[in-house]
């Protein structure tokens, strides 16, 4: 009885990490270039049932033959596996604006942060006060030859991610992007930023048929699906309950067997 708390436990303990990512999925629906995260539960190895008093063997005339004492399995618990990020294509929506670049296709932009390079697929930029082309929080958006300097919104950006001016065509610099090795364990820091770590891999320069396409004046929305997230999250409720009440006829059950020992004690 007591091993039914902990199974049913360790369910509860897995849908919570489920809906607190699909939570955080929904509440980002509207952010430009977020990635949805998926938690991935596995099971405790199983213990093998076999009925008692009996070793499975019964004889013949002839011999002797196996009696498959094997009842079945029995399953002990679930576990959080993994949180992985899901790097989809979202859908593109213009916004006319020329310092906006959306990326069509796998790869990030590298953003100049005091805690280092970070990456993101969010290419809503603006100009900032010396005429670097930074993110919404003011961090500096690296080129090919560091800080893209821009003094107006009058360039354009090819699919090659080339900047050049409007008016005589004068290259100014080309977008730094990258790609990892296992893209899916980078790590999330806030502001659609991702870091990289031994599993993700280091950072390398995205060329050839690894570079995406650039899109100027649009942006990339999130990959989250609001109904498919909202189905997950009533099967999360579902069975968080079920396994709620597994916990609570343990529960019962151990309290009837204790009164009964107390009576015959």
């Amino acid at each position: 009885m007591i091993r039914g708390w902990y199974t049913g436990a360790s369910g509860m303990n897995a849908q919570q990490n489920r809906l607190d990512a699909i939570a955080n999925n929904l509440a980002n629906v509207d952010t430009a270039g977020y990635k949805r995260d998926i938690t991935v539960s596995k099971s405790f190895p199983e213990l093998l049932i076999r009925r008692t008093n009996l070793d499975g063997v019964y004889h013949t005339n002839e011999g002797s033959a196996e009696a498959a004492p094997v009842i079945g399995k029995l399953g002990l618990g679930v576990e959080t596996n993994e949180n992985y990020i899901d790097f989809a294509q979202g859908s593109f929506k213009i916004t006319n604006t020329k310092t906006d670049a959306a990326l069509s296709g796998k790869g990030f932009y590298v953003i100049d942060t005091p805690a280092g390079e970070r990456y993101t697929r969010n290419g809503n930029f603006l100009i900032g006060k010396e005429g670097i082309l930074e993110t919404k929080d003011g961090y500096p958006v690296l080129g090919e030859n560091g800080y893209i300097f821009v003094d107006d919104d009058k360039f354009t950006i090819n699919e090659d991610g080339i900047i050049s001016k409007s008016e005589d065509g004068t290259e100014i610099d080309r977008f730094k992007v990258v790609r990892f090795d296992n893209e899916r364990y980078l790590k999330k820091m806030g502001e659609s930023f991702y870091s990289t770590n031994d599993i993700a891999g280091p950072a390398h320069i995205a060329e050839g048929n690894e570079r995406p396409k650039f899109l100027q004046g649009y942006s990339e929305t999130s990959n989250v699906n609001v109904v498919n997230e909202m189905v997950q999250m009533i099967e999360v409720n579902r069975a968080y309950e079920a396994n709620q009440k597994t916990i609570t006829s343990e529960d019962s059950m151990m309290s009837t067997l204790w009164q009964k020992v107390a009576q015959l004690s």
